[in-house]
């Protein structure tokens, strides 16, 4: 029988953090990309320095953090708002009715787990509260691989 062991193991200390899409925000991809490939996951941690604003926002696929520590206030596209700290789950659907928005408190510390590894479809859409209009930055577009996409048909 000829197999191969596939299993990974590594520390979350030796993976490259860099800036996150917003100001107050770092991001580190633990594994998904680059030198921690895998088939479909994709998990990523994010810090936050107290009183940074995430926008209301939505991806094109669905996202679950897990909060480390911290608190936040989260607000959905209603403008409801949930409190959250370390144990809090959130689940954000894909699209416009999964939309978000992070209000950090103190320092917040959360996992960010995707059922893809695909970067294009890591996307953020930025929504205008007054408008509901959605948007992205073209710098933010190349640099998630949203230049061209194949056809579905």
């Amino acid at each position: 029988m000829d197999l191969t062991a596939r299993l990974r193991v590594f520390h979350g200390s030796d993976v490259p953090g860099g800036p996150g899409v917003t100001e107050g925000q770092t991001y580190q991809t633990l594994i998904g990309t680059g030198d921690q490939p895998t088939d479909r996951v994709r998990l990523g941690r994010a810090t936050y320095r107290p009183d940074t604003l995430e926008r209301l926002h939505w991806h094109p696929i669905e996202a679950l953090y897990y909060v480390i520590s911290g608190h936040a206030v989260v607000r959905d596209i209603e403008g409801n708002e949930y409190e959250v700290r370390a144990g809090s789950l959130v689940y954000a659907p894909a699209g416009i009715e999964g939309a978000h928005e992070w209000q950090v408190r103190e320092s917040l510390e959360l996992l960010d787990i995707r059922a893809t590894n695909e970067t294009n479809r890591k996307m953020q859409f930025t929504v205008d509260k007054e408008t509901l209009v959605s948007s992205i930055s073209l710098r933010e577009l190349v640099r998630r691989e949203g230049r061209a996409f194949p056809s579905h048909y």
